[in-house]
């Protein structure tokens, strides 16, 4: 038996977490142990010693997230994130994080052993099937501004109120509107935070 890597499950789902956790158990070298990102606050870096940690990506939902900010921290880039090519921002969310996997959920269970055993080694893994939607994930043609009306909109937020949280005219919070259908190619505001919510940019 080769050198035992310890291995972190983080994932929001009950069932699908202790399905990983069981699909790595099946590795005799992996010693492996779950958390639920949500549930578990702040004292998740602390229980979770471990030198690769397997996260759902829709777990790493931006840059200022507290979850995801407590993972990098805690792993640095020794991260295996579990993600689709339907969802390239949330790719590109992941890479430009820092994290070493990148596997694509629809993988073979195969593929995950040899993603955590090559990232426990300090090096890159990624699903081919993934490497065409990481490239659209950097291809998200909204503004940041242009992104926050939207991302304020899908969460039903009226324009007047957008123009307060922002600190714009309401004219101009129109015109970002705007601007984001067009660049998405959307039918409409509802159709253009449809799009960008697939996409896994918000």
């Amino acid at each position: 038996m080769g050198e035992m890597v310890r291995i972190a499950v983080v994932h929001d789902e009950k069932l699908l977490r202790s399905a990983l956790v069981q699909l790595l158990r099946s590795d005799d070298t992996l010693d492996v142990s779950s958390h639920c990102l949500d549930a578990d606050g702040p004292e998740l870096s602390a229980a979770l010693p471990a030198d690769v940690c397997v996260v759902d990506g829709e777990c790493l939902t931006g840059p200022e997230d507290a979850g995801a900010g407590r993972l990098r921290a805690r792993y640095g880039d020794r991260l295996v994130v579990l993600a689709t090519a339907k969802r390239p921002g949330v790719l590109r969310r992941a890479f430009d994080g820092g994290a070493l996997g990148l596997v694509d959920k629809n993988a073979p269970a195969h593929r995950l052993i040899t993603a955590v055993h090559t990232v426990a080694r300090g090096e890159r893994f990624l699903d081919e099937t993934l490497t065409v939607a990481l490239l659209k994930g950097a291809e998200m043609p909204l503004t940041t501004r242009e992104l926050g009306v939207l991302t304020l909109a899908s969460q039903g937020a009226p324009i007047a109120e957008i123009a307060a949280r922002l600190h714009l005219s309401r004219g101009t919070v129109r015109n970002y509107m705007a601007t984001a259908v067009r660049k998405v190619g959307a039918r409409n505001r509802v159709d253009a935070i449809r799009i960008v919510q697939s996409a896994g940019w918000t």
